[in-house]
């Protein structure tokens, strides 16, 4: 379904500026996944971490932090899961000042050769530096489409089909969505992935999609994201 009614104007009715202010010493460059245990292991990478404000929504509140990588300041926050919430997040942290943004998450594959935890570089996004980084660090990668949908139980075997036939490699929740905001905002926003469940044969396969499992190739994943973090940032 197309859409007909979109309005390209940047001034909404309710706007994040409104109600958030940039806040002092915050580092422009963000970095944020989806996944509280990798994220916390994360953290534990980084040296001076320090809570500088905190967003929220009706029912928790996430804390955004400061922490040093290698000498390099970054904005730490553990991102919201699905389009909706995760946009609004990206959108307050940018009214507080961040102005470029690195997420990483978990995505369903949808070619079984794509192996468990695999890196997965959607072609969308703007990706030549973080290509780089893969190849210095000798890591495997793939390329490919994102199939991005909130529907995950209504992921049918003919949808599965029809995005495969169009060159998907993997599905996931927020990537085209947060393109959206990049380009709506003009804003820096690069999103990649680590291979979780799949769902490329006759019964899925959940894989390391528990976030205790494989706990080893997702902090690589951090690492990856924190290398790329701080080369766009000097």
């Amino acid at each position: 379904m197309l859409l007909t009614d979109f309005d390209a104007s940047r001034q909404a009715v309710i706007n994040p500026d409104m109600l958030f202010s940039p806040v002092p010493d915050l580092p422009e460059t963000a970095v944020s996944c989806f996944s509280h245990v990798t994220f916390e292991r994360m953290l534990d990478m980084v040296a001076d971490v320090r809570v500088l404000a905190e967003l929220g929504d009706a029912n928790a509140k996430y804390p955004i932090y400061r922490g040093l990588w290698q000498g390099t300041p970054l904005t730490f926050a553990l991102a919201m899961v699905g389009a909706p919430s995760c946009v609004a997040m990206l959108e307050e942290l940018h009214a507080l000042g961040a102005k470029r943004f690195v997420v990483f998450g978990n995505c369903g594959v949808l070619n079984q050769q794509i192996r468990d935890c695999g890196i997965i570089i959607p072609t969308a996004a703007v990706r030549g530096a973080f290509e780089a980084i893969l190849r210095e660090t000798g890591v495997d990668f793939t390329e490919g489409k994102v199939w991005t949908t909130d529907a995950f139980y209504r992921e049918t075997r003919g949808k599965f089909e029809k995005r495969k036939a169009q060159g998907c490699v993997c599905v996931d929740m927020e990537c085209s969505a947060l393109m959206a905001l990049a380009q709506f905002r003009g804003i820096d926003v690069f999103e990649f992935f680590y291979a979780g469940d799949n769902l490329d044969r006759e019964q899925w396969d959940p894989r390391s999609l528990s976030t205790h499992a494989k706990l080893d190739e997702k902090d690589r994943a951090a690492y990856l994201t924190l290398e790329l973090a701080r080369k766009i940032t000097l």
